[in-house]
């Protein structure tokens, strides 16, 4: 082989393995506006589903022409499935009706619809509750849930089992429109009670290691049923105090809250000297642990049982202390509505009698000392 030809064939070579780093960042381009102009289609749809649902019920349904809009809606129907596919079918423009009927507000749609799909609007759309609707559109919005996740969500009774569901109607909105206007999460809209721990598989009789070994083995479900934004730190973190050495259970770190979260678990019922224990880990992590950009550490005190009227004497959640209940099994999704449904009517009976002017309940003094579990 010539030297020229020995040079053309090492370029030739050179060009071939030269333009691999370029081909990477051509794929990343081309994915990245495939995702964008796919966000750009399902927005597009999604406003033109509630247009069309919002033109047929103003123009045909809202007149109170029932008879008429059961013949309309059918014709429409099968004139627009003939044209345009099975997307604008009569049970198509059905949900669209109804999307538009419990969305009535283009512009709450119009801010969530890049992040939701038409079928997380599906989803939604059927949940009776008007409240209900915006926490699972704006939760969704928020942790970016799958359509799959979405509905596990509902489901599960999510919104039921937030501290946010106990709360007055008034301050409920209050909280949810701060999430809508300006990506604000509190803690009632993170914590939940109860838990659910049924992928953990304890049988009848353990001890308070055996759940945090349980937790710590299925670590994944249990940040899933956490919800999202918590990441775990530490197991068993270590204090000392006057060489005196205290153990706390679990620390997590949620993202959003910007704030250190403290988990301690106990296998029988809430005891009020849990609260003194708590507020000395919180005390703590907020002395030694806390970053200048951070909230004030808070706490939650996982047990089997939470005596409801002694934790509500305690009042709190002022404090950073949240207190709930795990279940190792689900019950009936019928036993929980009710309990839940329960839950929230003695919250707010509560909420409605406590003077605006109420002191928080009276601190238990600190527990000396405890031992690793």
């Amino acid at each position: 082989m010539s030297p020229k030809r020995a040079v053309l064939k090492a370029r030739s070579a050179a060009s071939l393995a030269g333009p691999e780093p370029l081909l990477v960042e051509l794929r990343k381009l081309i994915l990245s506006v495939r995702s964008q102009v796919a966000q750009t289609v399902n927005a597009g749809l999604t406003l033109l589903y509630w247009q069309v649902g919002d033109r047929i019920r103003r123009e045909v349904l809202k007149d109170k022409r029932a008879e008429y809009g059961q013949q309309i809606v059918p014709a429409l129907g099968r004139q627009l499935e003939t044209e345009f596919g099975r997307g604008f079918s009569e049970k198509s423009l059905r949900h669209m009706i109804h999307f538009a009927e419990v969305f009535p507000d283009r512009e709450i749609v119009s801010a969530v619809m890049r992040q939701l799909s038409w079928t997380h609007f599906l989803s939604i759309i059927y949940v009776k509750d008007p409240l209900q609707r915006d926490f699972y559109a704006e939760m969704c919005r928020i942790e970016r849930w799958s359509t799959r996740t979405l509905q596990e969500r509902i489901q599960s009774m999510l919104y039921e089992r937030t501290a946010l569901s106990r709360k007055p109607t008034k301050l409920i909105e209050e909280e949810l429109k701060a999430l809508r206007e300006e990506d604000r999460l509190t803690p009632d809209l993170v914590f939940r009670d109860p838990y659910v721990l049924d992928f953990l598989g304890l049988k009848d009789t353990y001890s308070e290691k055996d759940l945090e070994n349980a937790l710590l083995r299925e670590i994944e479900s249990f940040l899933l049923e956490l919800g999202s934004g918590f990441t775990f730190v530490e197991r068993q973190k270590r204090i000392t105090l006057d060489g005196d050495d205290y153990y706390l259970d679990l620390l997590f770190y949620h993202r959003r809250l910007r704030r250190l979260v403290v988990i301690e678990l106990k296998i029988g019922d809430f005891k009020p000297a849990d609260v003194g224990q708590m507020e000395l880990y919180l005390r703590w992590l907020d002395r030694h642990e806390r970053q200048e950009d951070e909230g004030k550490p808070i706490g939650l005190i996982l047990c089997a049982g939470k005596k409801r009227e002694t934790v509500e004497v305690f009042e709190l959640e002022p404090r950073g202390i949240h207190v709930a209940e795990y279940l190792t099994e689900l019950p009936p999704r019928e036993l929980l509505e009710q309990r839940l449904h329960e839950a929230v009517i003695r919250a707010r009976l509560r909420l409605a009698e406590q003077p605006v002017d109420d002191a928080p309940g009276t601190p238990v003094p600190a527990r000396k000392k405890r031992g690793t579990i």
